[in-house]
């Protein structure tokens, strides 16, 4: 039975919540306009509430047909507050003779994961300290203020300039990862607080939108490297990404770019994919599907700036100096993002247990003062793909337990120093590109 199809005498039980249903029964409903989806062995029928499912309509269906449990509990904090909206959707359960996971995804690793949350929030590693977000924000301040002043006190000179590029840059990429922070977690526990900060950093230090964050960053998590489900390895037909990617476009003789070249035009194009990302943040931001607050907010980025700086450069003046601090920003931000990722497996859906898939997806970068500020400590990926709601400063705290975890099960970790992340960045993309030329000119 389709997902638009007759419906069995179970499923008929829509909204009473006595249904008893089969993994099979759950999976026919992952189509748009009937979707299904497991947390805790409950069913729901999310069908009619995607649309309004506060962290997008994307994210959601990503699940549907299939078990969210995992992904239930990573991207709520408060799960019983959630529950109550969950309560209407509840159509039924599965069937005792069923197991607790669907498809082929290992309950041995399901099972330990779970635990490791358990010990996790026991040993309350999901606390935050309000103390060490404050810290980083009047950082980035004070760089705002620092840039100003060169320019006011020293003049417009070109190494005056080059400075103050280089620290707005250093500012705007900091913002980057303090966003990030608040747009995960709850930082304080009056959300109101957490929010407003959230849109005055990612608004009006950064000029971009936090809804549309949210929306598209949160897709990344739930499915990270995996084709029409994670924006992040949406390339636009730019570059080819993984061992599967290649070898389809190949036999489909498709060449928008020469690929076996991609990981030497890599080094010209870091900056359109920031463009890209800040092109769809804008497209996004103009029209009225974004919240009027959100271009409220990034609105006030370019006032503040164009203030600042006309004074002293002129309109045009002004344009390319965040022209060129944008260029520097999207270098930083492209190699930080990717290093963890493109080495990693890119491929399109299996259903894989959330400990597997993660890790398959991610790799860390070794520890230091220097790795931690740099990448906003992004370099410990893998911590923050599995528990995406942890705060950043605990990152280090739960690493052990992940790799004994790891080591106990076979699963691979993977971590490696900056260098070796930057250059796999490169070597896996000249492998991604070998791969298209051989299937392109043989099969």
């Amino acid at each position: 039975m389709g997902g638009g199809g007759k419906q069995t005498q179970q499923e008929s039980s829509c909204g009473r919540g006595g249904g008893v249903f089969t993994w099979e029964e759950v999976q026919r409903h992952s189509h748009k306009g009937d979707q299904w989806l497991v947390i805790d062995r409950k069913v729901y029928n999310i069908t009619d509430w995607v649309k309004r499912h506060p962290g997008g309509v994307r994210v959601i269906s990503h699940y549907a047909g299939e078990d969210a449990t995992d992904a239930f509990a990573a991207f709520h904090p408060e799960p019983d507050f959630v529950r109550k909206f969950l309560k209407p959707l509840l159509i039924g359960e599965l069937a005792t003779s069923e197991p607790n996971q669907d498809r082929d995804k290992n309950s041995v690793l399901t099972q330990a994961f779970r635990e490791l949350r358990e010990e996790v929030e026991r040993e309350g590693l999901f606390r935050t300290q309000p103390l060490f977000f404050c810290l980083h924000l009047g950082h980035i301040l004070l760089l705002e203020a620092l840039a100003y002043l060169l320019i006011w006190v020293y003049g417009t000179g070109w190494l005056q300039t080059l400075l103050c590029a280089v620290i707005m840059a250093t500012s705007q990429a900091q913002a980057g990862w303090l966003q990030h922070d608040f747009g995960h977690l709850s930082v304080f526990k009056k959300s109101r607080w957490n929010h407003l900060l959230h849109k005055f950093v990612i608004g009006h230090l950064k000029g971009a939108s936090a809804n549309w964050w949210n929306h598209r960053h949160f897709q990344h998590h739930a499915k990270p490297n995996i084709f029409s489900k994670d924006p992040d390895v949406n390339m636009l037909h730019t570059f080819v990404l993984g061992k599967t990617q290649p070898v389809e476009y190949g036999i489909k003789k498709i060449k928008y770019m020469p690929y076996n070249h991609q990981h030497q035009y890599f080094f010209l194009s870091e900056s359109q994919i920031q463009t890209q990302v800040q092109m769809q943040i804008s497209s996004q931001v103009s029209t009225i599907c974004v919240p009027v607050q959100d271009l409220v907010w990034s609105m006030s980025y370019y006032l503040r700036y164009f203030t600042c700086y006309t004074p002293f450069y002129g309109v045009f003046g002004a344009v390319a100096l965040i022209s060129f601090v944008r260029f520097l920003e999207s270098h930083w931000f492209v190699w930080v993002t990717q290093m963890n990722h493109i080495p990693m497996e890119i491929d399109h859906e299996k259903h894989e247990d959330w400990l597997t898939m993660q890790l398959k997806a991610t790799c860390n970068i070794e520890q230091s003062l220097f790795n931690d500020w740099f990448s906003g400590h992004l370099n410990f990926q893998i911590e923050h793909h599995l528990f995406p709601t942890m705060p950043r400063h605990n990152y280090c705290r739960v690493a052990p337990l992940v790799r004994k975890v790891c080591e106990k099960h076979g699963v691979t970790y993977q971590e490696k120093s900056l260098w070796s992340g930057f250059r796999d960045v490169v070597s896996s993309l000249r492998e991604s590109g070998d791969l298209w030329l051989d299937a392109y000119l043989h099969k």
